[in-house]
């Protein structure tokens, strides 16, 4: 017992009037590896299949990120305790130099605030789909300080926090299950308007993609240079990808106007000489 005793208090560093022991990077370790328990236990409980059921994935996400922080700020003050670090202290004697750091780290700050906002607010989670600055991307993970998002190439892009709170952002996640979309579409001057809107309308219809076939519209919107401009409406529930969902009706569209002798327009001017 007295070895164990021994060992336990040999000093490993000794510093003036402070040391550091074995027993306390023990007990440092052991307050890693159950918090580390904690977080492993926590996340397994929430992200179960009977809890993705019953809430919404993103606010798990956006509560476990919280639980997260809290748990490792915790862990590293009792870790500085049991160094015997009075964090008081260690606070009051930084305080100088943590304004000077403060004021060039405006941003960095500016964005963790932005990731709190985020978690505790909740307006935009995990999987939701966003439209920033003329860009659509989907968020896969949200940070304290940054998000993770993935845009429809596929290709994972870090977004600071505070351009998704200070930035007009749509979130399509908002909406219902579907969302409307438009196609521009337009025909010669002495195409068949009628006939036209049928085969906008038909096209639309036959895809797969589209929802609600009720609601499929066509109208005719202007009387343009050298074209007359046809609007097509629908409804999708695959925003993310809605651009191969417009690709696909687009080849629809093509392959019933070269049926029905409708002929898409091209620019052209007329010069009068005298």
């Amino acid at each position: 017992m007295s070895a164990v005793t021994t060992l336990v208090e040999f000093e490993v560093l000794q510093i003036g009037k402070y040391s550091l022991t074995i027993g306390e990077i023990i007990v440092a370790v052991l307050i890693v590896v159950f918090s580390r328990i904690i977080l492993w236990s926590l996340r397994q409980l929430l992200f179960r299949k009977y809890s993705l059921k019953r809430y919404n994935e993103g606010n798990l996400h956006a509560f476990f990120q919280l639980v997260k922080y809290i748990v490792w700020v915790v862990a590293i003050i009792a870790i500085l305790e049991t160094f015997g670090l009075n964090i008081n202290v260690l606070l009051a004697s930084s305080a100088a130099l943590l304004v000077g750091v403060g004021l060039g780290l405006q941003n960095t700050f500016n964005d963790l605030i932005s990731g709190i906002i985020l978690l505790f607010e909740g307006t935009i989670k995990v999987g939701d789909i966003l439209e920033i600055e003329e860009d659509v991307v989907k968020i896969q993970k949200i940070g304290l300080r940054t998000s993770e998002a993935m845009n429809r190439d596929d290709i994972i892009t870090i977004i600071p926090n505070s351009l998704i709170t200070t930035s007009r952002v749509i979130n399509w996640s908002h909406q219902s299950q579907k969302t409307r979309f438009r196609i521009y579409v337009s025909a010669t001057y002495g195409s068949d308007v009628d006939l036209v809107l049928e085969l906008l309308k038909n096209s639309a219809f036959e895809y797969s993609g589209v929802k609600d076939k009720e609601s499929i519209n066509a109208r005719l919107i202007h009387f343009g240079h050298s074209s007359l401009d046809f609007e097509l409406l629908f409804f999708s529930r695959d925003i993310f990808r809605i651009e191969n969902v417009k690709s696909d009706i687009r080849k629809v569209i093509s392959k019933k106007f070269a049926e029905n002798k409708i002929v898409f327009p091209y620019n052209q001017l007329d010069v009068h000489m005298k």
